[in-house]
This record gives C-alpha cells, sequence and structure tokens, in this order.
C-alpha cells in the first residue's frame, strides 16, 4: 500500500511536469477553492476592479465567483479577458448554457461589467442574473486581437496589458508554463494580486527573491494535499487521480498547489509556535553548508539561531519577523549561499547520518530573526 502511495504522488507529479513541457496550462479552478481563499481578503475588494486575465468570461469560475458576488464585494468593476480559442469553449458545461450566449466563434473576448442587478427581482444575485446580463447588459464586450508574437488574448499582448493598467487587483489561474513572467508582470505594474500556482515556483530565483523581499507569499486557505482541476477534452489522463464525470468533463487532481499573493492579512504574522531543542543528533549538519537539516517545520528547533534547512511546505508558514530567508542550496543558487560540492560531485547539500550520506530532496535555507 505506501508503495501504491508514492506511485500515485509520482504520476501526479509526472503530469504536471508534463504540462509544463507540453504548454498545456489550461487547468481550471474550482469554484469552491476560489471562494475558500477569496473569502480572506474580502474588505480588500470595496470599490476595487478586479481582472481575471486568462479566463474566459463565459466559462470561467473566476468570472462566476467576483460576477455573483459583485453587490457583496462591494467591486467598482470587473473585467475578464480569455486566451485565443478556449480549449473548452463549446463543452459541456460552461458556465453559461443559453443559446446564442456563447459567440459561436469561440474567438476570445473581453468583458466589462459595472453591475450585477437583480434582474429576477428575487432579492439575490444569482447565476440567472449573470445569464442575463451577459446575454443583454455587458458593456465593451468584444474579440481581442493578437499581435506580433502572442496570439490573441495573452496577458502580454498591449491590449490586455491596457486592462491590467485599469485593474487594482488581479484573481487568475495563469498558465504554467510562464507563471515566472505574469507574476513579473503584476510586479512591474504594481497591482495586487491573487493568483493559483505551484509549490516548485518557490525554487524559481525570481519568485524566491520577492519572497526574500516581502512582496510576495502563500495564501491562506490550501497548505497540503492536492486539488482537482478541470481540463480540456484532448488532455491526457495518465495520472492518478483523474476522473471523468457524467457529462464527459475531464479532472486531474495536482499536488502541490498554492495561492500566490502580495494580499496582506493578519494571519500571515503569527509567530510559529517552537517547541523542540537543538541536539547535533536530531539535527545533522550539512557535510557542504554550515547549516543543519530540519526535515519538518514543526521540528525547528527554538534555540538555534544558525543557518537551516528546511522543506518547502514551511513556506505555508513563513512569518517574515520571525524567520529570515537566506537561499536555496541547489546547484547554481547554492553556490550563491556558499554551497560546496557535495560526494557526488554536485552542488547539492548532503548530510550524514547513522553512517550514511543523505542528499534531502528539497530544501530552503532560513534563519530565525531575533
Amino acid at each position: 500500500m505506501p508503495k501504491k502511495s508514492k506511485d500515485n504522488k509520482n504520476a501526479s507529479n509526472r503530469a504536471l511536469s508534463n504540462a509544463k513541457q507540453a504548454k498545456q496550462d489550461e487547468f481550471y479552478t474550482q469554484l469552491v477553492d476560489i471562494s475558500a481563499e477569496v473569502r480572506h481578503y474580502r474588505s480588500q475588494f470595496k470599490e476595487k476592479i478586479v481582472l481575471c486575465n486568462c479566463d474566459d468570461p463565459y466559462e470561467s469560475n473566476f468570472f462566476r465567483y467576483f460576477a455573483l458576488n459583485f453587490r457583496e464585494l462591494k467591486l467598482k468593476k470587473l473585467i475578464a479577458t480569455s486566451y485565443t480559442k478556449s480549449p473548452i469553449a463549446g463543452g459541456h458545461l460552461p458556465l453559461v448554457d443559453i443559446e446564442g450566449l456563447k459567440p459561436e466563434s469561440k474567438e476570445p473576448y473581453a468583458i466589462e461589467i459595472n453591475d450585477v442587478p437583480d434582474h429576477n427581482g428575487d432579492g439575490a444575485i444569482d447565476l440567472a442574473d449573470v445569464e442575463y446580463l451577459l446575454k443583454h447588459e455587458a458593456n465593451a464586450a468584444h474579440t481581442l486581437k493578437g499581435e506580433a508574437g502572442f496570439n490573441a488574448g495573452d496577458f502580454r499582448t498591449q491590449e490586455c496589458i491596457e486592462y491590467l493598467k485599469s485593474a487594482d487587483i488581479v484573481v487568475t489561474n495563469p498558465p504554467f508554463s510562464l507563471f515566472r513572467e505574469f507574476i513579473a508582470q503584476l510586479i512591474e505594474y504594481d497591482k495586487k494580486f491573487l493568483v493559483i500556482g505551484n509549490l516548485n515556483a518557490v525554487h524559481y530565483s525570481e519568485i524566491f527573491r520577492l519572497f526574500k523581499e516581502n512582496k510576495l507569499w502563500l495564501g491562506e486557505s490550501i497548505h497540503s494535499g492536492d486539488r482537482e482541476f478541470r481540463v480540456p477534452d484532448h488532455y491526457p489522463l495518465e495520472a492518478a487521480g483523474t476522473r471523468v464525470d457524467e457529462a464527459g468533463n475531464k479532472y486531474i487532481r495536482v499536488k502541490g498547489v498554492r495561492w500566490f499573493t502580495n494580499m496582506d492579512n493578519p494571519n500571515r504574522h503569527e509567530l510559529l509556535p517552537l517547541y523542540k531543542s537543538y541536539t547535533p543528533e536530531e539535527y545533522p549538519t550539512y557535510i557542504n553548508l554550515d547549516a543543519i537539516e530540519v526535515s519538518a517545520t514543526s521540528d525547528i528547533p527554538a534555540d538555534y539561531d544558525g543557518l537551516m534547512g528546511v522543506p518547502d511546505s514551511f513556506m505555508d508558514k513563513f512569518n517574515p519577523d520571525q524567520f529570515e530567508l537566506i537561499g536555496i542550496p541547489f546547484g547554481n543558487l547554492g553556490k550563491e549561499i556558499g554551497v560546496t560540492r557535495n560526494h557526488r560531485g554536485r552542488t547539492d547539500i548532503a548530510f550524514s547520518q547513522n553512517g550514511k550520506i543523505k542528499s534531502p530532496y528539497s530544501r530552503l535555507i532560513i534563519k530565525r530573526r531575533h
């Protein structure tokens, strides 16, 4: 049984890796995951323009959430733009299913809405009100155009950048293969954001630098396990945890999913309780870096002031007032913080324990603040 569980995990990770390599970036976020995260920042959306700039307005759960909660969040405006020829356009379960509503061309569209009236007069905003709005009252709904080097609806086109400039907050699930570029653009234009990514992104030098500079941190609602995403019909279901529903829609579960944001909330400033004490036997020192191995975030010693190697999941508990991020101890990034070659001739951290030399899978180097 344990072996099967490990194989399932590896298969899911391979699916994500293959998606990156093939640029199969169409992982569609579930409504429940959006709702669970946004609730931590609800007051920050008041009188703000929200942009969902990787989302087909007619199919996106991001658009659905903000349209349904437009008045409750007191939004000023909602904008959604889609990438060229949405892979699930015309699929089995579009956001809305009204004859003549979805443009037949299925070309990328941009939608701007300034309100979602209670058209039915039942005292509540529901999907029927959103459907009516899209069909009859949405303004500035038009087909997006491409430009040299970019397809229509690509967030890097000047047309989409103009939408970005007008927005206050960006909330979306950007393409996995373009995550670094997407975040860099948000930072360049000084936007607040709440976006889906993978924990592996912490190891990108550009992303890690933003964490170090306190310009980026992880969200509140996802700290472990995996999340289910809808994928296009053409997507191969090779990993464990995939399924096809009764309507023929494909779903895949992806491990390591996290929210990345620069929207603050009190929870991230809570001190991580430290209960353990340092002993050389329990915390071996790396043979090629003056730092100790800490195999779990809960095992961080309360009385050690030097460098420590911790798993990536530490970022779920990272409080910049309590800890300092030092670096990534692998490859060229490891050389920057003083990692020398190990027993295998690689610039990867290693430690000796019980007569065996071990190289931990993935670590971040941190230090306690006094």
